[in-house]
């Protein structure tokens, strides 16, 4: 394959490591992240906020969702520990049934499988909880083998940090020059440039609501299709 608009980023030539964002980038995952939150929510009595907003909010760990919801349906600012019961909730729901509704996005697993089939390593980094990431990436991916899959609770940090892109490069013997960043949102853009890393976005995916264009990635392509 030819990979003609990822080799442009990095001067005709393929990276020796793809590192790839998850949710937005890889799979679609919100409907089963609505359905594990509206099911916490309910149980503790809230209304539930549906997929749509949940679209909007998700992308920056689960803490962060929860409190975006708990904000939404309550209209103020939530105590810490009814945020923390309704993350409990919403994990124990979410990690119990993580893959029911969640799908590839549309190229993903095309493009996977013909950077492995070219020697490229693959990373898998993301903010979401690294034992539901690895479900996840098993069920819609069982073909695939990651070199690296980092959580947002490895110890390593959570993007927009650059801490997670540099353990993962750390980890793989790969310097930044020689390395590409795949996600979906500004978080993905700004962990990337404070590693070193090229970054490619894609436009259908998860960015709070906003144009990821204005985040000005090094590539903005419509599915990850357009990279083969």
């Amino acid at each position: 394959m030819a990979f003609d608009r990822l080799r442009s980023v990095l001067a005709d030539r393929l990276p020796a490591l793809a590192m790839l964002d998850l949710d937005g980038t890889l799979v679609d995952s919100v409907p089963d992240i609505a359905h594990a939150l509206d099911g916490a929510l309910a149980a503790a009595g809230y209304a539930t906020v549906g997929a749509a907003r949940v679209r909007v909010w998700v992308g920056r760990g689960s803490r962060v969702l929860v409190q975006h919801a708990l904000q939404h349906v309550r209209g103020a600012e939530v105590p810490q520990a009814g945020i923390d019961a309704v993350l409990a909730a919403y994990l124990g729901r979410y990690g119990a049934d993580c893959t029911a509704r969640t799908g590839a996005m549309p190229g993903a697993g095309a493009l996977l499988h013909a950077l492995a089939g070219e020697g490229v390593r693959l990373a898998c980094v993301t903010n979401k909880p690294e034992r539901i990431a690895a479900r996840v990436v098993e069920q819609v991916f069982p073909a695939i083998r990651f070199d690296v899959l980092l959580g947002g609770d490895s110890g390593a940090g959570t993007k927009p940090a650059p801490g997670p892109l540099c353990a993962v490069l750390t980890r793989c013997g790969v310097a930044a020059q020689d390395a590409l960043m795949i996600g979906d949102s500004r978080h993905d853009v700004h962990a990337a440039r404070a590693a070193g890393v090229a970054v490619i976005c894609v436009a259908n995916g998860y960015n709070h609501g906003e144009d990821v264009r204005d985040e000005h990635p090094d590539l903005v392509v419509q599915s990850l299709s357009e990279l083969l």
